[in-house]
């Protein structure tokens, strides 16, 4: 599994980490917990959550206790809430459910109060609480918002919604993302499944061998890592067949700008 370095620290990441909106959300964990034992034994490492997700939080958690994962887990979730002090008591709660007294990465989910989260965040990562803080949105209508924190805090992290169907964040967020030395965690890689629709009746094309390509969904990922300033890619999934999928993306070689072009010109 490629791994990159996070700009803040130069600890390394490996570029494929797992998302859990909708599909930790359940009561349902037998197989989740083949995706999570799957996920590290493919070399993943980060998961990432948020108190948003219903369930997902305490599933993570519990099943990361259960398989004894925590160790070799970069876990990540949110704060999605008003107000300095219930910001702490979720924040306090979403660590809990994880089963972590060290978090590696508390974001500030969708800028929401972003201002007295970030100061408790920052006072946090000084006291050891967490390790690396940040920020996230998944709509580019809040890009003007997003570039005004980056240019105005210190963030470890901006995680953000890109894919070849969602490119606007090449056109601003992810160059200043680089420039300011932010670590890019990739939500929404595939649109929402929007590029899978786009792509319904499209054979896959020839050059995806030249990126030991051997599906849509590795493409569509290898197209986000394939972006100078992108860290790590997040899709989620609940069956250990596609989880295979998109591991596969971690591995192999990677496009340049001409490759990537290509992979957006093949969606027609």
């Amino acid at each position: 599994m490629l791994k990159r370095r996070i700009p803040s620290s130069g600890e390394e990441l490996p570029v494929v980490g797992l998302g859990t909106w909708q599909t930790f959300d359940t009561t349902r964990t037998e197989p989740l917990e083949a995706v999570l034992r799957t996920f590290v034994e493919l070399g993943g490492s980060l998961v990432d959550s948020s108190p948003m997700y219903g369930r997902s939080e305490t599933v993570a958690g519990d099943l990361a206790a259960k398989l004894n994962l925590h160790p070799r887990l970069f876990m990540a979730t949110k704060v999605w809430t008003s107000g300095k002090q219930a910001g702490i008591a979720q924040m306090n709660d979403s660590m809990r459910k994880l089963r972590v007294e060290k978090l590696d990465l508390m974001q500030v989910h969708n800028l929401v109060d972003a201002n007295a989260h970030l100061a408790t965040l920052s006072a946090w990562k000084k006291e050891g609480r967490i390790r690396y803080l940040g920020i996230t949105h998944y709509t580019s209508s809040a890009y003007d918002a997003v570039a005004r924190y980056l240019e105005k805090h210190t963030l470890d992290f901006l995680q953000i919604n890109y894919s070849v169907a969602e490119r606007e964040a090449e056109q601003r967020i992810l160059p200043l993302a680089k420039e300011r030395g932010v670590a890019v965690i990739v939500n929404r890689p595939f649109g929402g499944g929007s590029a899978f629709r786009d792509v319904r009746n499209t054979p896959l094309p020839s050059f995806a061998k030249d990126l030991d390509c051997t599906s849509w969904a590795q493409l569509f990922l290898k197209f986000a890592l394939g972006h100078p300033a992108v860290t790590c890619a997040i899709p989620a999934t609940s069956k250990v067949e596609h989880l295979r999928d998109n591991m596969a993306a971690g591995r192999g070689r990677m496009p340049d700008e001409a490759l990537r072009k290509r992979i957006a010109a093949a969606m027609g």
